[in-house]
């Protein structure tokens, strides 16, 4: 037995620059001088033979998934870190009634742990044969601030994603919900780079009828768009709102980004509301979970987009058959993505992360095969919540 004696939760701080904040929905986006406070944070887990496995969130860091973090951390101990999917049960029961979002990074971390005891990464234990994954750039949404604040901008920018290595583009479009914008913006973009780049679009529920979601859905299929991914505004959680859209135009439609875990996933897709599943391993309870739905996905023969980045995702990408690009996100022509920098060793998800030929590697250490600048966390630390 390896038992697991310690776990600990450190909050931290930064800021980014050319960033802010916009409007009541708090999506961010560019603004020239501005900066952004950052909040995330990071889970160590120790156990009595000396074991160590940590994981640094990246976007899953809100206050409400911190809480979730803190709530799931104490059943960890005494529990042997060996047995993920008896923890991964546990900790799932017992979050049952809120959205599992604290869950993933715990997990994140015993499969770090796991890869560190073998002296494998966890692509290796997961039996993963690739070694570099093609990439799509996955855009802020608009701004009103001379970043993508106009359809000619988002042109440029995908232009610019191309001469770096890209090969595929995703739009986020204005936080508006203007639907004739949004339409516009899609055909514009798609005359631009559409005959060599792969397109989608993201509105991320900000499209406010079933009607605008169908008239967008519209110039993607005339645009020849890749996907089309959570148009509006039912929160992405409707089978039959998107059943029906389905019905209605031809783009393949991604959705269950905001429905965590494998049986409502599988619920939405075999009442006929999505073409592709998408899957987070810090959304969807960890690498244990995100497996379950990824298999769910082959076993109907579709496929399953991997959300946002980091190492946890390129591990699981590299183990995966039925999925098709590695989500570099969030991008800009002016701004950074401001995933934390927290990495000693040179790992970068920011724009010039891809080589020329649109790939980025998988890592090769032990676990997430990433060495953290612990002194850097310690420095911007807010909170240390220990567990023993």
């Amino acid at each position: 037995m390896s038992a697991i004696v310690r776990v600990e939760v450190h909050e931290f701080e930064y800021a980014v620059q050319n960033l802010h904040r916009d409007g009541l929905a708090q999506t961010i986006t560019y603004r020239e001088g501005s900066r952004l406070p950052v909040s995330k944070y990071a889970v160590s887990i120790h156990t009595d033979d000396g074991g160590r496995g940590d994981y640094v969130t990246h976007w899953v860091a809100s206050k409400s998934s911190l809480g979730q973090t803190l709530m799931l951390a104490p059943r960890l101990v005494g529990k042997d870190a060996r047995e993920r999917v008896a923890i991964y049960e546990d900790l799932k029961r017992e979050i049952r009634q809120y959205d599992h979002m604290g869950h993933g990074a715990l997990d994140i971390a015993l499969w770090d742990w796991a890869g560190r005891r073998y002296g494998a990464s966890i692509s290796e234990l997961l039996g993963g044969y690739r070694k570099r994954l093609p990439a799509y750039a996955s855009t802020y949404h608009g701004d009103r601030a001379g970043g993508l604040s106009s359809k000619e901008a988002f042109a440029d920018f995908a232009g610019q994603c191309h001469a770096l290595g890209y090969r595929a583009f995703k739009i986020h479009g204005w936080n508006d919900g203007n639907a004739r914008e949004e339409a516009a913006n899609v055909a514009h973009v798609a005359r631009a780079v559409g005959d060599r780049m792969t397109l989608m679009l993201d509105p991320a529920c900000e499209l406010r009828t079933f009607a605008d979601a169908l008239h967008v859905g519209r110039a993607c299929d005339d645009a020849g768009f890749f996907w089309y991914e959570d148009p509006f505004r039912d929160g992405g959680t409707s089978a039959f709102a998107h059943r029906k859209l389905r019905e209605m135009i031809r783009t393949p439609i991604l959705q269950t980004e905001h429905v965590r875990g494998v049986e409502p996933k599988a619920d939405f897709v075999l009442a006929g509301g999505t073409d592709l599943l998408r899957v987070d391993p810090e959304y969807d309870m960890g690498i244990t979970g995100s497996l379950k739905i990824a298999h769910l996905a082959e076993a109907l023969g579709l496929d399953c987009e991997i959300h946002a980045s980091g190492p946890a995702h390129r591990h699981l990408m590299a183990a995966m058959r039925n999925t098709n690009f590695y989500e570099v996100a969030l991008v800009g022509p002016k701004c950074p993505n401001l995933i934390p920098p927290v990495y000693a060793c040179g790992y970068t998800d920011q724009l010039d992360c891809i080589d020329a030929d649109g790939t980025v590697p998988v890592p090769e250490g032990p676990g997430l095969g990433v060495d953290y600048d612990w002194d850097w966390i310690a420095r911007h630390r807010t909170a240390l919540h220990t567990f023993q």
